[in-house]
């Protein structure tokens, strides 16, 4: 079952058109300390962040994390790790993992944190975006609120 807690919006970079940035960090304790050379399994990952191995595979599949190979098992970075709670994060923000790739396209595996770049246009467009969904669904809500009332006679 995936985890039902939420990532804390960390790793998100708003950039403004210009290219200048500003960084919101909520959770500093995101980065630990030694953990560059620590090294994960498929399972490591799946349990800590509650997911399965078939979407461990997809979203190397995909491009978005590249672990180490010897033979058939995978060998996970401190890098892969935290690209993999990016890509959780945006996905949690309801964002597509094509824009997830755009959006981490930037980071060609140098140093420094990995984050997910993001316009204040993209963010605007994200929440009209997520409202329209949430409308729908409280349309889809009282449609069968009202069918549940009818059927039940009251």
């Amino acid at each position: 079952m995936p985890q039902t807690d939420r990532l804390p919006i960390d790793n998100v970079k708003i950039v403004s058109k210009s290219g200048a940035s500003n960084t919101s960090t909520v959770d500093e304790n995101a980065a630990t300390s030694g953990s560059e050379t620590r090294e994960y399994l498929i399972s490591d990952l799946s349990q800590e962040f509650g997911v399965t191995l078939r979407a461990l595979r997809f979203y190397e599949d995909r491009g978005l994390i590249s672990p180490r190979r010897i033979g058939t098992m995978r060998i996970y970075d401190a890098r892969d790790r935290e690209r993999l709670g990016v890509i959780l994060k945006g996905k949690q923000l309801g964002f597509t993992l094509a824009e997830i790739q755009e959006m981490l396209a930037g980071d060609q595996g140098g140093s420094g944190r990995i984050d997910l770049r993001l316009s204040l246009d993209k963010i605007d467009e994200q929440i009209a975006h997520l409202e329209w969904q949430r409308a729908e669904v409280d349309s889809a809500i009282e449609e069968l609120q009202a069918a549940r009332r009818k059927l039940a006679g009251g």
